[in-house]
């Protein structure tokens, strides 16, 4: 699934092309894209609207348009989007789920191969600020309990402190991904910024020491930032809007690299199973806890 550094890459392309631009049609032959709102509903609350703005929000791309609605798209493990040109050819690309006409004759493609993407249309009073910190009710929609952004100024070294500490039973690599608390880290980034910091996967939240928590902050951020100068990871499907592949999966150092050696200490790079996920660290680089040990 594509996390910030893609989502970001693509939200800025859309960022140089899309505002100002007004909608005249929304079409999708896929009805689940826009549940529970039929696609028929969500193309007539969509007619006539401009799009003012286009950001990012922890892995989801944020249409701002006129009169205070936003349109949040989920871009899944293979969504994408491309944008045509007023003269370019109708055809495009090949399994196009929705399709956005803007009244200057150019348009936007949203191409889906699994169909998993999802958009839904809310008031953009109901998304998360930039600034929170995951405290909101877990019932609540994702877009309305989002947590803190990991690139944000209000996610500092103090803030992830407290925040770790609030959630000390927790091992630390489930709780990076937990979008409730920070917001855009998906596996890839998650397993980079612990091998950067030098701290192992299942430690406990809680047991971090002050200089830990901060060698981590200081990670996540170095390692978003780099991969969106790279525009990304490309490890099957991900494209950005033009159609090309990322380049920080030739940067990695630990994640798919099992059986490899540590680019720091020359041990084998382990493959493990976290909370479902492939977890990817070095065991001298980064010590076990004592109960995971055992």
């Amino acid at each position: 699934m594509p996390e910030l550094p893609e989502v970001e890459t693509i939200t800025r392309q859309l960022a140089t092309l899309l505002p100002g631009r007004v909608i005249s049609g929304f079409a999708s032959d896929w009805a689940r894209l826009t549940e529970p709102e039929p696609v028929a509903l969500v193309a007539a609350r969509l007619a006539g609207r401009t799009i003012q703005a286009v950001r990012r929000r922890g892995k989801l791309v944020v249409f701002v348009l006129d009169g205070g609605d936003v349109l949040l798209t989920s871009l899944r493990m293979t969504g994408s989007f491309r944008y045509r040109p007023a003269a370019a050819p109708g055809e495009g690309e090949r399994f196009v789920r929705a399709r956005f006409a803007f009244a200057d004759g150019s348009g936007l493609d949203f191409v889906d191969l699994r169909k998993l993407g999802r958009m839904i249309l809310v008031d953009g009073r109901e998304v998360a600020g930039d600034d929170t910190g995951g405290d909101r009710t877990i019932r609540a929609p994702l877009h309305q309990a989002m947590g803190r952004e990991p690139l944000s100024r209000a996610f500092t070294a103090t803030w992830l402190r407290a925040f770790l500490r609030r959630r000390g039973r927790a091992a630390i690599k489930p709780l990076l991904l937990d979008q409730r608390g920070i917001a855009g880290i998906g596996n890839i980034y998650a397993s980079e910024a612990l091998w950067r910091s030098g701290i192992h996967p299942l430690r406990l939240a809680g047991s971090l020491r002050a200089d830990e928590v901060g060698r981590l902050h200081g990670s996540v951020r170095w390692v978003l930032r780099k991969a969106i100068r790279l525009h990304g990871s490309t490890l099957r499907d991900y494209r950005d809007n033009r159609g090309e592949q990322g380049g920080m999966q030739h940067e990695f150092v630990v994640y798919g690299r099992a059986g490899e050696p540590c680019t720091r200490c020359g041990r084998r790079v382990a493959r493990t199973v976290i909370g479902g996920r492939s977890t990817f660290h070095c065991p001298g680089c980064q010590r076990a806890p004592r109960r995971s040990a055992r």
